[in-house]
């Protein structure tokens, strides 16, 4: 399994080490200008819809999380990942066909979709003002998509900080992780549905969740009058990739109970204020957190494909 690790607890330099399937020069041969291709089109997009780069952001980590970075989420058919309940905000789907069609044109039957959707992912975050990171390619795409298997793993921001972190390290992940990947909750809306429960009656209590800031709760009341609704992540700057979004949650303005929880909890708090001590740490680990997810390869290697169109299985 792909790992990056940091070798000075000082913000040392980092050290990219990766196994034999993946490497940044992956398809220096076979598609030499894959990640321009990717590049440019991610650009396209966003600059015509800037909500789409944290959809994208998104959209990798439900792949990853679910069977590993494998593109099976893309898969569209009765009962796959993508037709979830868990799934039904998704967005960022025909970004990845484009991309797909063009260098389906250039490199036949070379690249993968999960390679696409982790650069995809990558060049969305820098388009916003996040870091850079190099992609390991040599993904290749999962057959086998289950809605239910993604409505049981898929957080939906009502867990207690003991399964998120259960749940991260059950995908080789860690708690440091954790924190910095909810940070990417700097961009982009959640439906108000995930968030209505700590409005009027958190844990049955007929009362509103009482970690809320109260000029928070008001605002949150009037926002989130219906489920189908939709609310930023971050309460400030929601339109920047800052750190406002950890700031938020010192204020208890953490939109869900997920975000909140981080600041409460006596295993990530620590983090919290590190960063808060030293703000070029989230720009610097989130490379490496990143890094991290894409690794995930939960899969069987008989179960794996390069799919000429990211929507559907190859025929046999």
């Amino acid at each position: 399994m792909l790992r990056t690790q940091i070798v000075s607890e000082h913000g040392g330099s980092g050290s990219q080490t990766y196994d034999g399937n993946l490497s940044p020069s992956y398809y220096e041969k076979s598609c030499p200008g894959v990640e321009g291709i990717i590049q440019r089109k991610v650009k396209e997009w966003t600059g015509n819809d800037s909500t789409l780069a944290p959809s994208l952001i998104r959209l990798f980590f439900h792949d990853c999380v679910v069977r590993g970075c494998h593109g099976s989420i893309l898969l569209d058919h009765e009962g796959s990942e993508r037709r979830a309940e868990a799934s039904k905000t998704l967005r960022g789907f025909p970004v990845i066909d484009d991309i797909k069609r063009e260098v389906e044109s250039k490199c036949p039957k070379k690249v993968s979709c999960a390679d696409i959707l982790a650069a995809a992912a990558r060049d969305a975050t820098v388009v916003v003002g996040g870091p850079y990171w190099t992609v390991p390619f040599g993904r290749k795409d999962g057959r086998v998509s289950i809605a239910a298997e993604a409505d049981q793993t898929v957080p939906m921001g009502r867990e207690s900080i003991t399964d998120l972190m259960e749940l991260f390290q059950s995908k080789g992940l860690n708690v440091l992780d954790l924190v910095i990947l909810s940070g990417m909750h700097t961009l982009g809306r959640s439906a108000c549905g995930a968030v209505q429960h700590r409005l009027y009656n958190f844990e049955g209590s007929g009362k509103s969740d009482p970690s809320i800031n109260p000029k928070y709760l008001n605002y949150l009341r009037r926002k989130c009058r219906s489920a189908s609704e939709y609310v930023y992540l971050d309460a400030t700057t929601p339109r920047t990739f800052d750190l406002e979004y950890y700031k938020n949650l010192g204020r208890r303005m953490g939109l869900l109970s997920t975000d909140q929880m981080l600041y409460f909890d006596s295993r990530t708090c620590p983090l919290l204020s590190a960063l808060d001590f030293e703000p070029s740490l989230f720009y610097r680990q989130l490379a490496v957190s990143m890094t991290n997810l894409a690794s995930i390869q939960d899969f069987l290697a008989e179960e794996v494909e390069i799919r000429v169109n990211c929507n559907f299985v190859n025929p046999s």
